[in-house]
């Protein structure tokens, strides 16, 4: 394999030659056994849409289901409609409400796993009040139960706002767990992912959110089939993960430190819900396997070495980890083109990007090598440097 000519991080160029092979990964597709394990998956634009950024999102619907099949081949379900898919941040509701009907369809066509993210995010920017977000919430929840698939309780950045003491939470939640027909998960999704998110369950301090947030669990615990935290703190999910009631499972959204969670410990493990597994879809599923047959070992040979990858995705500002996300799908051929719904392929800088490649190539994640380091090529001379 020709050397390729990446940035590097002081300035100038330096040579990187791609590996000559992928790793070989398991392509069964039976069900995992010992974990829980969803990805939060992306959408693909349309790169022909003649829209600006700030338009509504222009996808395309076949890339964006092959990619959901392409998930569920190996095992993994599908977290849809989450931060992942960019909601919020270049896909409005009625384009999160095309994608969870035609999503949840495929799943069942499939016999995928499928969960949809319920938000508010039809709520025009400004003040509302706890009555329109809880209708907002309802709408959601009735379309997202109405498709078919279990619902995920977003963090709602309207609820933050609106909200003024931790009964705020209380009630609103207590209103939505009783109205869902089958158990939900619950997401805290921190401010690092999203500033607006920061005081959620009423307070900034931490200790104090997650007393809140157990209570909505412990007065429901029939209606919450389990919770995701992404906050990125590990200690914090373990503490929180030993007090859920029995029966609640956690699923850990921590894109930093997922291995040893998952892992788990002599008093629990977490289940998985991340945006890390788009990228390492066929690998987490492989370890996944190998934890299933009881070798944990085995299982962090795999998925350690992922993640120095995912901690620079999802380096600061965390929120743009999707742009990484995208791009690997690009340089893996899952996609045709580099373009992302609002232009967020613009969000990372072209040493990020490069940086993201040779990581995700010294772990073998593209099926095509030769493809990536065309593809990898292309974005350079873009970008001005000469190979």
């Amino acid at each position: 394999m020709t050397a390729l000519r990446l940035p590097s991080p002081g300035g100038g160029t330096r040579a990187y030659t791609p590996r000559a092979e992928p790793a070989r990964f398991g392509t069964g597709g039976a069900p995992l056994a010992s974990r829980t394990v969803f990805s939060a998956a992306h959408v693909v634009a349309d790169p022909y849409a003649d829209i600006s950024p700030d338009a509504p999102a222009a996808v395309d619907w076949d890339a964006t289901l092959a990619f959901r099949r392409h998930l569920w081949s190996h095992g993994l379900g599908v977290a849809e409609a989450m931060d992942t898919a960019q909601r919020g941040m270049g896909l409005d509701w009625a384009g999160a409400a095309e994608l969870i009907r035609r999503s949840a369809a495929e799943a069942k066509a499939v016999g995928g796993r499928i969960a949809c993210g319920v938000g508010t995010d039809q709520l025009a920017p400004g003040t509302h009040s706890l009555a329109d977000v809880r209708a907002a919430y309802e709408e959601q929840l009735s379309l997202v139960e109405e498709s078919g698939s279990q619902a995920i309780l977003m963090a709602s950045r309207a609820l933050a706002a609106a909200a003024t003491t931790p009964d705020d939470y209380l009630g609103l939640y207590a209103h939505l767990l009783r109205q869902s027909s089958e158990p939900v998960v619950l997401h805290w999704l921190g401010p690092m992912f999203d500033p607006a998110l920061d005081g959620y369950w009423g307070s900034a301090d931490l200790d104090a959110a997650t007393e809140t947030f157990l209570q909505v669990i412990s007065e429901h615990p029939d209606k919450v089939d389990g919770i995701k935290i992404s906050l990125l703190d590990a200690d914090r999910e373990i503490a929180l993960r030993r007090r859920l009631p029995k029966g609640v499972r956690c699923y850990t959204g921590d894109d930093f430190n997922y291995p040893e969670l998952i892992a788990g410990d002599e008093q629990g493990f977490s289940h998985a819900l991340l945006g890390i597994f788009d990228p390492l879809g066929p690998l987490a599923a492989e370890a996944v396997r190998v934890l299933d047959t009881g070798d944990t070992k085995g299982f962090r040979a795999l998925l350690d070495p992922t993640v120095e990858l995912s901690r620079h995705l999802f380096k600061t500002p965390t929120r743009f980890y999707k742009t990484g996300v995208v791009f690997l799908a690009w340089l893996a051929g899952h996609q045709d083109h580099f373009t992302m719904v609002g232009g967020l392929q613009s969000a990372r800088s072209l040493p990020h990007l490069a940086r993201a490649y040779e990581l995700a190539d010294g772990l073998g994640l593209f099926p095509d090598p030769a493809l990536a380091a065309t593809r990898m090529t292309s974005l350079l001379t873009v970008y001005g440097v000469d190979q």
